[in-house]
């Protein structure tokens, strides 16, 4: 059964939002990579996951907002990418750490490309920030929603006002 969507306009250009009964499924910029396919969705002009989603992306990109309280349904992932997912949320506005670190902090210091990986498949763009997440040297390395965004958001969140990007 499709779950149901809403397309909402951001300052990074327009976003999709899924949810289900128990939280948000998912949010992507509608041409960001790993998002799922249209097939698996269903449009909608209001549901109170969505309608709470949008509210809270429009506060932050207004900068009134630091934090997410979105509930996230946990309908996508596996078991490891849920925990990535989940230690993602553990960052501060404003900070950011490396691959490397995450999955140090997760108990796999072994687990960088496993961890890339996770980060790289997030389905909640913002609300979970794996725009926080650089290389090794601190430059700025893959994002499904684009490297641009990547930096405007860190940029929004006055994370790092001299970050490189890197192909």
């Amino acid at each position: 059964m499709p779950l149901p969507c809403k397309t909402i306009s951001t300052p990074l250009g327009a976003m999709l939002l899924a949810a289900d009964d128990d939280g948000l499924a998912g949010a992507w910029f509608c041409n960001q990579r790993h998002r799922p396919d249209h097939t698996a969705f269903s449009e909608v002009t209001q549901q109170r996951w969505l309608d709470h989603a949008q509210r809270e992306l429009l506060a932050y990109f207004d900068g009134r907002l630091r934090q997410f309280t979105t509930p996230r349904s946990a309908v996508l992932g596996t078991a490891f990418q849920r925990a990535v997912w989940q230690q993602l949320c553990e960052l501060g506005h404003g900070t950011t750490t490396s691959y490397g670190a995450l999955a140090a902090a997760l108990g796999r210091p072994a687990a960088v490309r496993a961890v890339a990986g996770a980060v790289g498949r997030n389905p909640w763009s913002i609300i979970v920030p794996c725009h926080r997440v650089l290389g090794s040297q601190g430059q700025l390395t893959g994002y499904a929603g684009g490297l641009p965004r990547k930096q405007a958001l860190l940029t929004l969140e006055q994370a790092l006002p001299g970050v490189t990007q890197s192909g």
